[in-house]
């Protein structure tokens, strides 16, 4: 029987298609049981969380990247929101200031990885300077290349240097997205989450799916592996996702670090 890592994990030639989106392996069949599972993850992984900050051990590093209204901000919440606020930390990237644009463009990405303990969360990533970047042809294919390149050495030091690395393709269809828009247009309450912008990027569709299979293709790993979440479910992206990182949680096996026998001699009064 396939783990939940081989279910969704990129292939070699990884394709994204409208068609894969709606797949849900992991359900249940009853969305209420499903959400209710969810909950349970999040709460392990939560726990979890907890004894890596006082191992102080290993680094964690979440990478989110999927098209706009693809569930970035609603994995963060459903996924990650029961972990104590002191250990984890959720980086938005935007579009680089004057400063960062003044640097090479890893240089902002990197001030932002997890320290010992930690567990940090891109919500979008450097991958969007191999995707945005090459939609709007501001960069070449051979500078893509070289991006891909630098991708590949940058996360595979992070590796080598204590970081767990878990990128997760949120995988909607054209359909859902639509859907998705269309809802946050009609609805007052969610304006706020609208962005006239993404109706142009909307646009580019078809180039956004190719260059994510590009860049997928190009930077999979046993490192930093792909895993690829069909994302027309909430419910179910969250699962998937919450079992993805639990399990990997589980083989690190944390602990908490030995008791202070100095403290036996300690009285309070």
């Amino acid at each position: 029987m396939a783990s939940v890592q081989q279910l969704f994990r990129a292939g070699k030639k990884q394709k994204v298609l409208d068609a894969g989106a709606g797949e849900k392996p992991l359900s249940s069949g009853d969305k209420a049981q499903d959400k209710l599972q969810v909950e349970q993850l999040a709460q392990q992984i939560a726990d979890l969380q907890e004894i890596l900050y006082a191992q102080r051990k290993h680094k964690i590093l979440i990478v989110l990247q999927g098209m706009d209204t693809s569930g970035k901000d609603g994995t963060v919440r459903g996924v990650f929101g029961r972990i104590d606020p002191l250990g984890v930390s959720s980086v938005a990237f935007k579009a680089p200031t004057a400063e960062e644009k003044a640097h090479d463009y890893l240089w902002r990405v990197h001030q932002q990885v997890p320290g010992q303990g930690e567990f940090t969360i891109f919500n979008r990533s450097h991958y969007e300077d191999v995707l945005i970047t090459r939609v709007h042809d501001w960069i070449d294919d051979k500078e893509c290349k070289r991006r891909y390149a630098h991708i590949r050495d940058f996360e595979r030091m992070l590796s080598e240097t204590g970081t767990v690395i878990l990128k997760f393709f949120l995988h909607i269809s054209s359909d859902e997205q639509k859907k998705r828009l269309e809802e946050r247009i009609a609805d007052p309450d969610k304006h706020w989450k609208f962005d006239p912008n993404d109706l142009a990027e909307r646009k580019y569709w078809a180039d956004y799916q190719r260059l994510y299979e590009a860049a997928i293709n190009e930077t999979d790993t046993d490192y930093a592996p792909w895993y690829v979440i069909p994302a027309d479910s909430k419910t179910h992206r969250n699962l998937a996702i919450a079992s993805i990182v639990l399990d990997t949680l589980q083989k690190l096996k944390p602990a908490f670090p030995p008791g202070n026998p100095e403290f036996a001699k300690l009285k309070v009064v």
